[in-house]
């Protein structure tokens, strides 16, 4: 393969695999935006304390399948606590409140972090070496194939749930339309407790890959920022539109670094897919995937 065909196919093939553990990251927003209205700006705070407390947890000498699995019920209680504790008093609220209440839920949750777990950095290590494989002259991270593989097996595991599963189709029935969902007898508290669980067990499968990647630390909140471009892109209501926009955000974010880089300073790859997603919002306001609102005059 022709060097410079090679070096961009590699670009573009790193780019796609991040954007795959960012649109991890989204869909945790997607699972409760969808049921409930709600934007889950704590999602952040949780994937760092379900990376903490698996760390933590390995630290004190518990086994990797036991700390997943003590992590995982930790994780179910925390969005249990979330939903029946702040968000099931504030049903029927308006939108900026339900906002500032997940603003408020993700400083509990870091809080908390720090005073059960404390402030050091952890490296955390998933036994996956980040060592190259080569495909035809193009260089590939182990760890992302890794990363990419477990992130697809998530989505498709939510998938056959939300598709085959009484609980699932009482979600996605509560999804299209809440209002006909209660008048058929579906619970809503209890649809809206299973997706916080869902969305917990997604914030600490998030939370492995990107703590293995980036290390324990505080900032791995900060990894909320990155997938509020995706949502954007692919629509806050779409699972797959968080797919479709991840692999977006992934690659646009190392081609723009890589080739538009050199000429108008570095950094770019920080800020280009906020630039993509306001471009976005301006023809498509409800993203790629995302339905549009419609209202009957």
């Amino acid at each position: 393969m022709n060097p410079e065909l090679s070096f961009f196919v590699e670009v573009v093939v790193g780019g796609l695999l991040s954007g795959v553990m960012y649109a991890l990251v989204a869909i945790g927003f997607v699972l409760i935006y969808k049921t409930s209205g709600v934007l889950n700006f704590a999602q952040g705070a949780m994937v760092l304390f379900a990376a903490l407390t698996f760390v933590s947890l390995v630290e004190w000498g518990l086994p990797f399948p036991a700390a997943l699995i003590a992590t995982l019920a930790v994780m179910v209680v925390v969005g249990l606590a979330v939903e029946r504790a702040v968000l099931r008093p504030l049903v029927n609220q308006p939108p900026i409140t339900l906002f500032m209440a997940t603003l408020g839920v993700a400083y509990v949750i870091e809080g908390a972090a720090q005073l059960v777990w404390g402030t050091q950095v952890h490296g955390l290590d998933l036994g996956i070496d980040d060592t190259p494989l080569e495909f035809g002259g193009v260089l590939v991270s182990r760890f992302d194939l890794f990363a990419a593989a477990v992130a697809g097996l998530m989505v498709a595991l939510l998938t056959l749930f939300f598709r085959y599963t009484r609980t699932g189709l009482a979600f996605r029935a509560v999804a299209d339309d809440p209002l006909a969902a209660l008048s058929i007898g579906l619970r809503l508290p209890r649809i809206w407790s299973a997706v916080w669980i869902a969305s917990g067990i997604v914030a600490l499968v998030a939370g492995l890959l990107w703590g293995a990647r980036l290390g324990v630390q505080f900032s791995l909140s900060l990894v909320v920022l990155k997938a509020l471009p995706v949502l954007v892109l692919g629509g806050f209501d779409s699972i797959a539109g968080a797919i479709v926009a991840g692999l977006i955000v992934g690659a646009a974010e190392k081609l723009a670094e890589v080739y538009l880089g050199p000429f108008i300073g570095g950094g770019i790859e920080g800020w280009i897919a906020y630039v993509a997603a306001l471009a976005l919002l301006l023809i498509r306001p409800s993203g790629l995937l995302g339905q549009r609102s419609v209202e009957r005059a």
